[in-house]
């Protein structure tokens, strides 16, 4: 039902289009309300003022690209917690609202008359005039001097080095993000060093003029033996985020595995593919609620994707060390640069910046925790899935191919082969989860050994740690269909947007084929298990 409101200025409605009676069309007075067409909620424009006064857990409003939503009942819904939304309870949220969070986002999660309106003209003006006036931080100095001495494209030999760029252009906080992985960081470094114990049975006087890296996953072509495995928020790195990695994609013939919490709306990735043919899989965080679960699953095989990766090693969410002192880090930083503008003239002791006292670093800490799970969705997931109830729902709600992302030793894979999934990935997150899981290819070449058979019941593919053609050959030697890069690709837009992408495959493609070459192969069926050997020595070597 729509209720009658007085309007700004003379309003003419189509009673019949919007079901009102004739009788009841308003008649212009001088006020600021504006009537919207939704249960009969009325929006209107509000001052800073107004908003300012809605900043407590039991009325929470926030600015979001100049219009005002009431948070308050979301909060404790929210899944990156409610203190995230509180700290900019009653204050203009933009900034840290658009990085990571997809267009729609607020359209699915907040019923309509809980978008309450627009800031008035005033309190738009001083919004903009305060984000122009505002000081740069350290960190800012520091990213746009690392932008002037980004070296051009062509100058990117390996994926070590966009790394190392991106490194110098993001954000601490995003770099943060990126990089880290859980408590001290050990199964991250050990998912690269442990490639570095496999080593090759090269072939010789083997014709290899012609030599072909594609395959197939899932049935789906790619030009090499790689695709983009499922990484969150794409636009912390750059505004265009996952439709780079889509686009670049495309533009290089792999397929992208697009995440739950990807940055943009899954339509969104969708429509910038550059045909219809291209193929997305999508990386599922099942929710607890099977209903939401199934709507998710649904939209996207609507939309076109054309497999789903369950992610099974995620049910709580790991301490991320770095990303949770990221915000400690920055702090110090600012109240660092305050001392040293500060050390060229007087300053009283009230003026001087202070260090943060116990009960604010004890505050802090317990805000770092809810960011230390960073914007993952923790509160909705499914703790409680099962080989005995979660596949088998999941296979009455999709006709795509399943895989489950997140295996990590040999019996799970050999439970999945059982359960008739259609590939595993073994994947300990990147090192984001479990501490001291085992590297994936040390978990892949375990496979090879003790369960051969796995491998003629489902395709497998592995994750982490992956910088080099020669690892994606070992991994394929071993026995897996192909590998997935997540933060390779995450730098790579980062820094240089879609081409970017488009670069780090060419590096891939161009190191995989050359080492096909000296190894004797000329097509990915040629590597087989007898061409690498493991080794009981690490060598000596810069990582």
């Amino acid at each position: 039902m729509y209720r009658l409101v007085t309007c700004l200025r003379s309003v003419q409605i189509d009673c019949t289009r919007i079901g009102l009676p004739t009788q009841a069309l308003c008649t212009s007075r001088p006020t600021h309300l504006k009537l919207v067409s939704h249960c009969g909620i009325m929006s209107r424009n509000w001052s800073l003022e107004e908003v300012a006064k809605h900043n407590t857990q039991s009325s929470c409003w926030v600015i979001i690209k100049g219009k005002v939503y009431d948070v308050t009942d979301f909060l404790h819904e929210h899944p990156g917690g409610a203190q995230i939304i509180l700290r900019h309870a009653g204050r203009d949220a933009t900034t840290a609202y658009e990085p990571i969070h997809p267009p729609d986002a607020l359209d699915k999660s907040l019923p309509r008359d809980k978008h309450l309106g627009d800031l008035d003209t005033a309190a738009a003006r001083q919004i903009a005039k305060e984000r122009e006036s505002r000081k740069k931080t350290t960190d800012e100095i520091r990213m746009e001097e690392g932008e002037a001495r980004k070296p051009t494209l062509s100058r990117i030999l390996n994926l070590r080095e966009l790394e190392e760029v991106a490194k110098s252009v993001m954000s601490y906080k995003t770099w943060a993000f990126y990089s880290s992985a859980s408590d001290d960081e050990i199964t991250h470094y050990e998912n690269m060093r442990a490639f570095s114990r496999f080593f090759f049975h090269p072939r010789v006087l083997v014709p290899v003029s012609r030599c072909d890296p594609s395959t197939t996953i899932l049935g789906f072509k790619s030009s090499i033996p790689v695709f983009v495995s499922g990484a969150s928020l794409a636009r912390l790195g750059h505004p265009l985020g996952e439709a780079n990695i889509t686009r670049g994609a495309g533009r290089t013939n792999i397929i992208q595995m697009v995440s739950s919490s990807a940055s943009l709306s899954y339509e969104q990735i969708s429509e910038v593919r550059l045909s219809a043919s291209q193929p997305l899989f999508f990386q599922l965080y099942k929710h607890k609620d099977d209903t939401i679960a199934e709507e998710r699953v649904r939209e996207v095989e609507n939309l076109g994707y054309n497999a789903v990766f369950l992610t099974v090693d995620t049910v709580v969410i790991s301490t991320r060390t770095r990303a949770v002192r990221a915000p400690f880090v920055l702090e110090e930083q600012e109240r660092e640069a305050e001392q040293r503008l500060a050390s060229g003239r007087h300053v009283s002791g009230q003026e001087m910046p202070l260090k943060p006292s116990d009960a604010d670093m004890n505050r802090g800490e317990q805000e770092g925790n809810s960011l230390g799970a960073s914007f993952a969705p923790t509160k909705s997931k499914d703790q409680d899935m099962s080989w005995k109830r979660t596949i088998p729902w999941l296979r009455s709600v999709t006709k795509l191919p399943i895989a489950l992302k997140g295996i990590q030793c040999v019996e799970d894979a050999v439970f999945a082969a059982e359960a008739g999934v259609d590939a595993i990935l073994i994947s300990n997150h990147g090192g984001r989860q479990m501490e001291y899981s085992l590297p994936s290819v040390e978990v892949l070449y375990k496979l090879r050994k003790q369960r051969p058979d796995v491998f003629d019941k489902l395709e497998v593919y592995i994750d982490g740690g992956i910088r080099r053609g020669t690892d994606v050959l070992k991994a394929l030697c071993l026995g897996a269909r192909a590998v997935g890069l997540g933060r390779p690709f995450m730098y790579a837009q980062s820094v240089y947007g879609e081409e970017g992408v488009v670069k780090a495959v060419q590096i891939l493609e161009r190191e995989i084929v050359t080492s096909m070459r000296l190894l004797g192969a000329t097509s990915v069926k040629d590597l087989v298990p007898e061409m690498v050997e493991r080794v009981d020595w690490q060598p000596r070597f810069k990582l």
